[in-house]
């Protein structure tokens, strides 16, 4: 199968009213914010939603049973959504790839495998079942185990907010009773926090690149599956600190260069067209030879 033609960079504009988009748990679980009080969301969290929308797309296009799953997998599955039984990164690797991690083969089966590492690349870093055997002096080489680094062409800021933010935190009671006490009474309420922002525009950018993509094997279709995933980024992605409808893909801006290797422009000088406004209104500066495309939110 053809990899990537052209390079390709995106933005996502999103808007967050009310909902905690990424919470710090070394904060308290905070909204993430800088030290200028904009907010933010890593590049890891908008990753797992893409990967989270790609499992879904999988499992539906499994149900049809045409064949078109082929290649659609995803690798690093979260424990709430996953759709196989395998307890670990480790075992999933072992039962598709064999338990001899290593070397080119390794990778190129990896790689036809699994569209989240095709995209994102992935590492392999695993121990060994068994120790290192011991020297003649009675020292033990230590564990082994392998360490297979693969470098996708996909890759995605941090999101941040276009100003400062506003974090409200509300005080919780938690009233039920949850253990009894040793005399059978009722056990005492418990109190915690919850935060959230009260609202506020964020951008994230991104881009594909065609030279890394023909070392991975990610190709157009691939491109096309994050083309279609990305304007619903936060659909099925509802929970107590981010209700539905709380956040929302305003648009995608899409830029495609010229077919080739090399884009027409490098992707900071691409990114940096575009102006976000704090109302989610955006306008773009011009370069010569290449248009975006603006795909509306879900």
């Amino acid at each position: 199968m053809a990899t990537l033609t052209k390079k390709i960079d995106f933005a996502i504009i999103m808007s967050v009213k009310n909902a905690n988009p990424n919470g710090d748990p070394l904060n308290g679980n905070r909204p993430r914010t800088d030290y200028e009080g904009l907010g933010e969301i890593t590049d890891v969290c908008l990753k797992r939603k893409i990967r989270d929308r790609m499992m879904e797309r999988f499992v539906d296009l499994k149900k049809k049973e045409d064949g078109k799953e082929k290649r659609q997998a995803v690798f690093v599955q979260s424990d709430d959504r996953k759709y196989d039984d395998f307890k670990s990164l480790k075992a999933r690797a072992e039962a598709a790839l064999g338990k001899d991690l290593g070397g080119t083969e390794t990778v190129k089966k990896a790689c036809d495998a699994w569209i989240d590492v095709r995209a994102f690349g992935q590492l392999f870093a695993f121990k060994k079942d068994k120790k290192g055997k011991k020297k003649e002096d009675g020292e033990s080489e230590g564990d082994t185990g392998t360490s297979i680094g693969i470098r996708g062409p996909v890759t995605i800021h941090s999101a941040f907010s276009v100003d400062p933010v506003s974090v409200s935190s509300t005080q919780i009671t938690k009233s039920v009773n949850a253990e009894e006490t040793k005399d059978g009474k009722k056990g005492s309420d418990t109190m915690g926090m919850k935060h959230r922002v009260d609202g506020g525009i964020y951008v994230t950018y991104g881009s594909m690149n065609p030279q890394l993509a023909e070392r991975t094997g990610f190709s157009d279709e691939d491109t096309a599956v994050i083309k279609e995933i990305l304007p619903k980024l936060f659909e099925n992605d509802a929970s107590s600190a981010r209700p539905d409808g709380s956040m929302a893909v305003r648009k995608v801006i899409w830029w495609e260069h010229k077919p080739g290797k090399v884009g027409q422009y490098s992707s900071a000088k691409v990114h940096k067209t575009l102006t976000v406004n704090a109302d989610g209104s955006h306008s773009f500066e011009n370069l010569d030879g290449l248009k975006p495309q603006e795909i509306d939110g879900f």
